[in-house]
């Protein structure tokens, strides 16, 4: 927008040279090409027009503003017949102080008013959940340019004369309560579509809750396990010794039978305690390895797995049962 104050600008300077009335206004419209010859619908047309009309406006002010500068350089210091060069040259820096500053105003003005349009154009989109796009690369497009001038002159010069059919392309039709029904459609499908999602969202959190649940559950009977494991290797680690010490008992009887056989019958005694408390002790670790296993079974992993097994064998049975049936049927 600020480059296309800037060329606007330079058309202000031009037409109060030359006077060519069209050639600023062609240039101020660049940002409404989409004319009645580019499609436009009767109403849009009338904003265009009413916008073209504020322009003209504004234009003729300025245009009044750079003809006073001039007037005014005339009136206070063209007295004399002959400058010096100097003068000439201080006459024409004071000139171009004062254009400059006008045409400055009118870039900026420009600029600014171009600015609310759009925002007037914008905040009428968002009212309707639409966003609208620009093409700077076509502000300055010669031909489109050219349908603006020739609109102009055709408004405001020959208001009379009707446009030529070529130049005549259907209209847009407004936006009316038809437009406002499939809005509210689609605000109502998009509210319907987002329930489905929320409840999908829930049966996945629901989901990932069973899922967590059953993974502690999992944990927790994993845990279980390594403690009997954990048990049962330290009543292997206790036979292991036990059985050290026998062999220990037994070498040293060996030894002591070997010194003297005065002794033997006194250790053959020994060992013979030794054997039936080895045997006792034996017997005492398979009644604890029985009441381990007992404990075993008796735990909620074993029992898991029992039914998991269970379950599997009933499956299979059945599974059997009818390949049985279909084998028989073929």
């Amino acid at each position: 927008m600020i480059l296309l104050a800037a060329a606007l600008s330079r058309r202000v300077f031009k037409a109060s040279r030359d006077g060519d009335a069209t050639t600023f206004l062609g240039n101020l419209c660049q940002c409404f090409t989409t004319l009645a010859e580019l499609g436009l619908n009767e109403h849009h047309q009338n904003e265009v027009i009413n916008y073209m009309r504020f322009a003209r406006s504004k234009r003729g002010l300025r245009l009044k503003t750079v003809d006073s500068c001039f007037q005014d350089l005339k009136d206070s210091r063209l007295v004399e017949e002959t400058f010096t060069i100097d003068e000439v040259t201080e006459i024409l820096d004071g000139l171009q102080t004062v254009v400059h500053s006008e045409v400055e105003s009118e870039l900026i003005n420009t600029a600014y008013t171009n600015v609310l349009l759009l925002r007037q154009l914008f905040s009428q989109a968002e009212k309707w959940y639409l966003k609208l796009q620009t093409d700077i690369s076509e502000l300055e497009n010669r031909e489109l340019l050219e349908q603006v001038a020739e609109f102009e002159k055709s408004e405001f010069k020959s208001s009379n004369k009707k446009p030529s059919a070529e130049l005549i392309k259907p209209k847009l039709a407004p936006l009316n309560e038809g437009g406002s029904e499939l809005l509210n459609k689609e605000i109502a499908r998009l509210q319907e579509e987002n329930e489905k999602l929320k409840t999908r969202l829930k049966t996945i959190e629901i989901q990932a809750t069973s899922a967590l649940e059953e993974k502690s559950k999992l944990e927790k009977s994993l845990k279980d396990l390594q403690t009997i494991q954990d048990e049962k290797a330290n009543i292997t680690q206790d036979i292991s010794e036990l059985e050290n010490t026998v062999a220990t008992l037994k070498c040293q009887f060996e030894k002591t039978l070997n010194d003297s056989t005065a002794n033997q019958k006194s250790l053959e005694e020994n060992l013979m305690t030794t054997k039936h408390d080895l045997l006792k002790v034996q017997d005492q670790l398979s009644i604890a390895e029985k009441e381990l296993e007992k404990k075993f079974q008796q735990t909620a992993a074993y029992r898991n797995m029992k039914e998991m097994l269970t379950k599997k064998n009933e499956q299979m049975k059945e599974l059997r049962k009818r390949l049985s049936k279909y084998e028989a049927e073929d």
